[in-house]
């Protein structure tokens, strides 16, 4: 395939992800997917192999190849054109229980396989033991909500609504959850339409060349970019914040046109729910990957074939059942990337940035009358790079979603945005300065609500990096409706009632080289 077919052919089939994420978005009924855009979509060859994806969630993207691979070992044959399969298992292809994956094979007008469609979307609820359904006091992944092993949800006498009344009738805004899966749906056919119209152009024969030639092109950019690294072990480790510390440790090797990331050091999972299954560890690896080799390769599987991640089944980076997940796929990526990252630092001192915020900060409020279950994870400080100061206000890592717009929140839900502002000087000092965090308070109107903070950075600031400061730690408070105010831990769940308000700081990030002066 010459230069100007191949670079038709990567665009068009981006250009599929990117209409499915649209379609998603359009159709979505809650405002953590149709305003937060908190949703991911991409395209597999017959095998299973991501040919494809849209610029959406790095912890999705990375992570949904094994969802894609779950539903194929799962029905095989069964997985015929026009069967679609829905999972959210952690243990089986998911990341955490919100995360509703749809999978959808394509076929031909002779019924033969053209490949697979797939989307992800953040439910704000799915059941369990806080609304929002990622308890931070969740010891089991029992308590975290309805767990659906991957099964076939549509198939060739349409959709199975007993599937759909199960998962919808196990959250607490079960109109909300039939709306969302039925916007899942939507961008499947949007897919899959398009994918038709690839073959009805090139041909089948031609469409399945095409996928691997721009999976093999990937690869050779991302092969020459790591040659170019030095050669070497490089290692690194940090902490999340839970009890004494739970480390996460990392060993790099590089050697020619390959890297081992090795992260069987960390430490045994907790009775906590910051435990990451292997899918989101792995998605981790790739975001750092891709980000320090060649970024602007089509992101496709071949962009992952020169990286080998290792892990240890029953550790904090490979969770092993029952353990509660939750906050791995949120807030254990996130350190995940960071100790990746200061490990890269050692190799590549002059492409590395600081430290961003190093979490999601998700904040979950909700209730049962009124039926209510609001997500949000709010943006903090980009860590500073060689080259500029860190942007302020931003997502980073692993999530790369938006904020909830105030009149989307106070016209969905029974709150009011009573702040939405930069925290000044919040941003390490350094040659570049760190982003600044951001402070978001939120105000209950209804008579009572449940508030579930999972977040990290709360005791240790974002690492700067080369000399540069770190970033101030984040902080969490409870202002009663009496204006007492309560510091709150970076972890828990606690009862507002009306006129209580949660206020959230999040973390600035890290400075680049030494300030002025030092």
């Amino acid at each position: 395939m010459d230069a100007v077919a191949l670079e038709v052919v990567r665009h068009a089939l981006a250009g599929v992800a990117e209409e499915m994420g649209a379609a998603l978005r359009r159709a979505a009924y809650s405002p953590n997917i149709k305003e937060r855009v908190d949703c991911s979509a991409a395209v597999f060859d017959p095998d299973g192999v991501m040919v494809a994806q849209a610029e959406h969630i790095p912890v999705h993207l990375g992570s949904m190849p094994a969802s894609v691979a779950a539903a194929i070992e799962a029905f095989g044959d069964r997985l015929a054109p026009g069967v679609q399969v829905l999972l959210n298992d952690p243990y089986q292809g998911g990341t955490h229980l919100p995360d509703l994956t749809l999978v959808a094979a394509v076929g031909d007008d002779d019924g033969s396989l053209l490949g697979y469609v797939a989307n992800r979307a953040h439910h704000a609820d799915v059941g369990g033991a806080a609304p929002g359904s990622m308890p931070a006091d969740a010891t089991d992944i029992a308590m975290e909500g309805i767990r659906v092993p991957p099964v076939v949800v549509a198939d060739a006498d349409g959709v199975r609504r007993d599937v759909l009344d199960v998962v919808a009738a196990s959250s607490r805004t079960p109109d909300e959850r039939r709306g969302d899966l039925r916007a899942q749906f939507a961008a499947n056919h949007v897919g899959a339409r398009r994918l038709r119209e690839l073959r009805g152009r090139w041909g089948a024969d031609r469409l399945a060349t095409a996928m691997a030639e721009v999976c093999d092109y990937a690869e050779r950019r991302v092969r020459a970019a790591v040659a170019a690294i030095p050669d070497g072990v490089y290692t690194a480790s940090d902490v999340l914040e839970v009890g004494d510390g739970v480390e996460i440790a990392a060993t790099l090797t590089v050697d020619g046109e390959e890297v081992v990331a090795d992260l069987t050091g960390s430490a045994p999972q907790v009775a906590a729910p910051l435990n990451a299954v292997r899918a989101v560890t792995v998605s981790s690896a790739y975001f750092c990957f891709r980000m320090l080799t060649d970024p602007d390769a089509p992101p496709n599987d071949g962009c992952y074939r020169p990286l080998t991640v290792r892990t240890t089944p029953g550790t904090i980076v490979h969770a092993s059942p029952p353990a509660p997940v939750a906050a791995g796929n949120v807030e254990t990526s996130q350190r995940i990337v960071d100790v990746l990252l200061a490990a890269f630092a050692a190799a590549l001192p002059d492409r590395v940035p600081a430290a961003s915020q190093g979490t999601m900060n998700n904040l979950l409020l909700g209730a049962a009358s009124p039926a209510f279950s609001y997500y949000e994870t709010i943006a903090g400080g980009e860590g500073a790079t060689p080259e500029r100061d860190g942007m302020s206000g931003v997502h980073t890592g692993m999530t790369n979603t938006r904020n909830t717009p105030a009149e989307a929140l106070e016209l969905a839900y029974p709150l009011r945005v009573r702040r939405a502002e930069l925290r000044s000087g919040s941003g390490g000092r350094g040659r570049w300065h760190g982003g600044e965090g951001v402070v978001r308070e939120v105000e209950v109107t209804c008579d009572e609500a449940v508030l579930t903070l999972q977040t990290e950075r709360r005791e240790r600031g974002p690492w700067g990096l080369a000399g540069g400061e770190d970033g101030a730690p984040g902080r969490n408070v409870v202002v009663r409706a009496d204006g007492r105010v309560e510091e709150v831990g970076a972890k828990g769940v606690w009862r507002l009632a009306r006129g209580d308000r949660v206020r959230v700081e999040t973390p600035g990030g890290g400075g680049w080289g030494p300030p002025d002066g030092a």
